[in-house]
């Protein structure tokens, strides 16, 4: 005897909760810009965690959190993405109880890892900055990759004899900056005829992104004679200790790199350390000076 197949529905289990869906679209409404897309990504990359482990966003205690960050850190992410990575699930969790959706917090412990004020990104040197330059006018503005891809023509200016941008910054504050020479004349060549859209296109005509936009700084680097492993935060790091070395005071450097804790700049100012710069020069050079 055969059995004919069920036709009963199986249930399938939602993704989220009704009261889980608000709070993130609650959560995410707070923002925009690349701060809303930074959050989204960090909550979508713990959801996903949580369903492989059949863990309801909802039901979630803080050895969960935790086991996510250790995690993240078998997986090789830095120290700063898992600690950005759990800033943004202790605010979402905070938004879900300040809205009664939840009843405590299970991020309101959790152990962040501890960072280093010091910056570990490759540097290049004034020879190697230079070289960059004569390749592609590449690295006079310090902009994030997120700012430079995401720039359109139609934010470009002039004022004040400046040729000028106007770029949404991380947290979505909206500034404008003055373009170097060189930096213009570049996006000069890659607008052409065009008056509106993305500055910065593929070969297909779509805006370039992240991906793309290190292919080329590797690319370039490669024209220039650089030999060590380079990406487009290469490029801001370099526009920051160059800028430090030239003299241009910290909170300056502070405002133009768009660091909102001036502890982030001095990560840079740390990793540019070198004993030609040390104190006991500077002091040496002082009392010398004194004693003619």
């Amino acid at each position: 005897m055969t059995t004919a197949p069920s036709t009963a529905l199986v249930t399938i289990q939602p993704a989220f909760t009704d009261p889980e869906r608000l709070a993130l679209a609650g959560f995410l409404a707070g923002y925009r810009g690349l701060t809303r897309d930074a959050y989204a990504l960090d909550l979508r990359q713990f959801t996903s965690w949580c369903r492989t482990r059949s863990v309801a966003l909802f039901a979630v205690r803080r050895a969960d959190i935790e086991g996510f960050a250790r995690d993240l850190e078998a997986r090789g992410r830095a120290r700063a993405t898992v600690t950005r990575r759990l800033s943004t699930i202790a605010g979402f969790y905070k938004y879900a109880v300040e809205e009664e959706l939840l009843d405590h917090s299970p991020a309101a412990h959790v152990r962040r890892p501890r960072l280093d004020y010091e910056s570990h990104a490759t540097a290049l040197d004034r020879n190697e900055m230079g070289a960059l330059l004569v390749a592609a006018g590449l690295g006079l503005n310090g902009l994030r990759v997120s700012e430079a891809t995401g720039a359109d023509i139609e934010h470009l200016g002039l004022e004040r004899g400046h040729r000028t941008l106007t770029i949404t910054r991380k947290g979505g504050k909206v500034v404008t900056i003055p373009l170097a020479p060189r930096t213009a004349r570049a996006i000069d060549l890659a607008t052409g005829e065009r008056c509106d859209g993305p500055i910065f296109l593929t070969h297909d005509g779509r805006r370039l992104d992240r991906h793309g936009a290190g292919r080329i700084v590797r690319k370039v680097a490669r024209r220039a004679g650089i030999g060590k492993k380079i990406g487009p935060h290469t490029l801001r790091h370099a526009f920051i200790t160059a800028a430090l070395d030239a003299g241009v005071p910290l909170r300056d450097v502070q405002e133009a790199a768009s660091h909102a804790d001036p502890r982030t700049t001095m990560r840079y100012d740390r990793a540019r350390g070198s004993l030609d710069r040390h104190a006991t020069y500077i002091v040496a050079a002082y009392i010398a000076g004194a004693a003619r």
